[in-house]
């Protein structure tokens, strides 16, 4: 493991070593000023509220520019991280993919053309591209049709080996499995929407014609590769309580409840068992709307030969763009995606241990010691991932030294700005608070777990870098701690003894969301 030292250590050591050489006393640290020990007491007070009765809390602000500590408190006690956890992939990703960085999905012929008629298979080739809708794939069977393609003899194959067969990620719990922000990764895969919410499709109810009727089921996009058993009701009055539940290895989405005749149309976001399946179902209706035909069955898994000619070609939108919905919205597909890309890239491998392994040796080499955590996967969703809140400080410390920093600050939530693809996960906390429109952080949310790790600018303009970590709490959210730590560092100034409160500031009320998961995994979104 490697682990750079800032400035400030490295004079401090430079100054010990001096005064070592000498025969004179080692060098102390100046005595903290009253502002310091108020904003030190503020935190202390915010950290003793009784919600974290119990519980854990890991709480590291330093100088982001000196590396000065500000604030310390268990900083080296490994906690879980949850999506805490996408700050070390994202800036992996970001170091060794690139910010030009693109994904791209093919279509290969083999065999031999005549005319319209392809002689052989038709391959569809998956790069990775967690952001393929189903107007990509009609652009692609569209590219199939303008090549003159019109009959193909063989196999549509769905080509998914860039990546292992491994769906789900490290240590997942079974019960995620159905939900949108647990969903299988595959190279090959369909977002339904532009939160590009890969391997998902949005199922809609709307109210039947009559009281006693069905409602009216339906799919974006629309799909055959999703069967909907339809056992709800349309009532006279009364409040909506559909429920759509897809059971574990197959396709099958049960719609259950009621919804009421003139009630607005109600919608979630499920998973799909096999998204590779899924995509060529999209692409094969796709190609026949253009009007080719391809006449025997879909095949899963297969590789691409070599010198298959390229008929059709779609090119992802570039890293340095993707980051934002990735971070913004705490996008898990993503963290996966790009951890099974850097270990393809890197070493030949699309798995997830070449992935974290080519992860860790990154951070590693940006300052984190790599030797007091664990990495499980790449989004957060394991429970076993383990990252001290000071190896979070000393990561974003040391990345603000990247040609590429200011993409990923960018692409960080923001708290209190209103839109999705600007705040993010923070878009509803902090308003109208010196930390609004100032703090740039990536949230974290696992049952009993929540975490805060980014940047805030104080009073006097320093920049600090801070990480907030909780764990083994049985209150239903501990965020408004959270937000009041940063708005106590967003209104700290040294000038003065009064520069900052013992009584913790006031917070605004967060979203409310079901235990355990971040705002934006809420459909549609609570934040």
């Amino acid at each position: 493991m490697h682990r750079r030292l800032f400035p400030r250590t490295l004079a401090l050591a430079a100054l010990v070593a001096a005064a070592a050489t000498a025969g004179a006393p080692t060098a102390t640290a100046e005595s903290p000023t009253p502002a310091a020990i108020r904003l030190n007491a503020t935190i202390d007070a915010i950290l003793a509220d009784s919600r974290l009765a119990g519980a854990q809390a890991s709480v590291v602000v330093k100088d982001a520019t000196t590396g000065e500590t500000v604030y310390h408190r268990n900083g080296d006690r490994r906690l879980v991280p949850a999506s805490n956890t996408k700050l070390l992939t994202s800036a992996a990703a970001l170091e060794l993919l690139g910010p030009g960085h693109r994904f791209s999905t093919e279509v290969r012929t083999s065999g031999t053309r005549h005319a319209g008629l392809v002689s052989g298979n038709l391959y569809l080739r998956g790069g990775g591209d967690p952001t393929m809708l189903a107007a990509d794939y009609d652009a692609l069977a569209a590219q199939v049709a303008a090549a003159g393609v019109r009959v193909v003899t063989g196999n549509l194959v769905a080509d998914d080996t860039r990546y292992d067969s491994t769906r789900l990620g490290p240590d997942w719990t079974w019960d995620d499995e159905p939900y949108y922000y647990a969903a299988q990764v595959s190279a090959l895969t369909v977002a339904p929407d532009t939160d590009y919410d890969a391997g998902t499709v949005i199922v809609h109810a709307a109210p039947g014609a009559t009281a006693g009727a069905r409602p009216v089921v339906a799919t974006t996009p629309a799909t055959g590769y999703l069967k909907i058993d339809n056992r709800a009701e349309t009532v006279a009055a009364g409040e909506t309580s559909l429920s759509f539940e897809r059971g574990h290895g197959g396709n099958t989405v049960v719609v259950t409840g009621q919804i009421a005749l003139r009630a607005a149309a109600a919608s979630d976001w499920v998973s799909v068992w096999e998204p590779t399946g899924y995509a060529a179902d999209v692409f094969r209706s796709a190609l026949r709307e253009h009007g080719v035909r391809v006449l025997g069955r879909t095949v899963l898994g297969q590789a691409t030969p070599e010198g298959a000619a390229e008929v059709a070609r779609h090119r992802s939108m570039p890293l340095a763009e993707l980051v934002v919905p990735f971070l913004k919205l705490s996008n898990n597909g993503h963290a996966e995606v790009l951890t099974k890309e850097i270990g393809r890239v890197l070493s030949g491998s699309g798995t997830w241990s070449a992935g974290l392994t080519a992860i860790s040796e990154y951070v590693a080499d940006a300052g984190m010691d790599t030797g007091t955590l664990r990495q499980r996967d790449g989004s957060g969703l394991s429970r076993r991932n383990l990252i001290p809140a000071e190896e979070f400080v000393d990561l974003l410390t040391a990345v603000r030294a990247e040609p590429w920093f200011d993409t990923w600050y960018a692409a960080l939530p923001v708290a209190g700005e209103a839109d999705r693809f600007v705040g993010g996960t923070l878009r509803s906390r902090m308003r109208g608070t010196p930390a609004a429109g100032n703090v740039h952080a990536k949230t974290g949310s696992l049952t009993g777990v929540s975490g805060l790790s980014g940047y805030v600018t104080d009073a006097d303009g320093r920049v600090l870098a801070f990480s907030i970590l909780l764990n083994n709490y049985l209150a239903s959210s501990v965020k408004t701690l959270e937000d009041q730590i940063a708005i106590a560092l967003a209104s700290y100034t040294g000038k003065g003894a009064t520069g900052a409160r013992v009584a913790p500031p006031a917070a605004p009320d967060v979203p409310r969301v079901p235990e355990g998961l971040e705002c934006a995994w809420v459909k549609p979104n609570a934040c």
